[in-house]
């Protein structure tokens, strides 16, 4: 007897067995729109509003954007450092619930994160790109942001503000690799698929995907919406010439390590890099 495969919204379901073993079928436009809506108004969407809000606020508070500050990690509970570190690590986990939602609805699709290149099958390979990609982006970047800072076009960045505690060089870790999980995943091969999926042009795929990596750096100044636009681009062209995030996950992840704890090991010992 043949199996009875039915469709409710565009998801097989099949009467009396498994829905898996039913073949997947192409969801409608309206439902890759809205659900790609939605993903980003959990996450990095909101981010972006969220800055947005917050570089207003930086704009009409008295004095110029070099003399504010933008920190990235700072404590939850200053003198309470175990109660800190739960607060730091809730945090991190639960930023990452976005990613298992992306990873759900590729799964729905019959794709899955292998398919965006989020895996362990070439890790050699996409360390040596990732190393050589964040070489070339980080010293760039650290010379934009300072010469962004001296002219006022953005707020002095802290990228960390921890307490001097166990845990510290950890946690900084974790989040730069939080990070670059979260916004590599989303907004390079999720959100380039689905914008593919719904008729957009490569050019303006790019553009999308370039502008809301910069939009929700915004917080730090017109320095960090240009500097993170110009780091979007260029991560949208490798990834479509690799096929695979891995590569930018390893970069972006290796210059939030270097920033965060570079930062923690030079602020006030070194002339050249700004502090508060």
């Amino acid at each position: 007897m043949g199996r009875d495969c039915r469709t409710k919204g565009g998801v097989p379901v099949e009467v009396g067995r498994v829905a898996d073993s039913c073949p997947q079928e192409s969801l409608s436009r309206r439902t890759l729109r809205s659900e790609t809506v939605l993903v980003l108004a959990l996450s990095l969407g909101a981010s972006g509003v969220s800055a947005l809000i917050s570089f207003v606020g930086s704009l009409t508070k008295p004095g110029g954007l070099k003399d504010q500050a933008a920190t990235l990690n700072g404590s939850y509970a200053p003198g309470r450092p175990w109660l800190d570190l739960a607060w730091q690590t809730f945090g991190i986990a639960t930023a990452l619930v976005p990613v298992a939602l992306v990873a759900h609805l590729l799964i729905r699709e019959g794709a899955s994160l292998r398919t965006i290149g989020f895996d362990r099958t070439r890790p050699g390979s996409d360390l040596r790109r990732g190393v050589a990609v964040a070489a070339c982006i980080g010293s760039a970047g650290l010379a934009f942001y300072l010469v962004a800072r001296a002219t006022g076009f953005n707020l002095t960045v802290v990228p960390e503000s921890l307490p001097e505690v166990w845990w510290k060089f950890p946690v900084l870790i974790l989040s730069a690799l939080q990070n670059a999980v979260l916004e590599e995943v989303i907004v390079v091969g999720y959100l380039l698929r689905r914008l593919d999926q719904l008729g957009w042009t490569p050019r303006a795929a790019l553009l999308g995907s370039s502008v809301l990596r910069g939009s929700y750096h915004l917080y730090q100044g017109i320095g960090g919406f240009l500097g993170n636009m110009v780091m979007g681009v260029v991560f949208v062209l490798l990834y479509r010439r690799w096929g695979r995030v891995g590569p930018l996950v390893a970069a972006h992840a290796l210059l939030d390590i270097g920033a965060f704890v570079g930062y923690a090991l030079l602020a006030g010992k070194v002339d050249w890099l700004p502090t508060p």
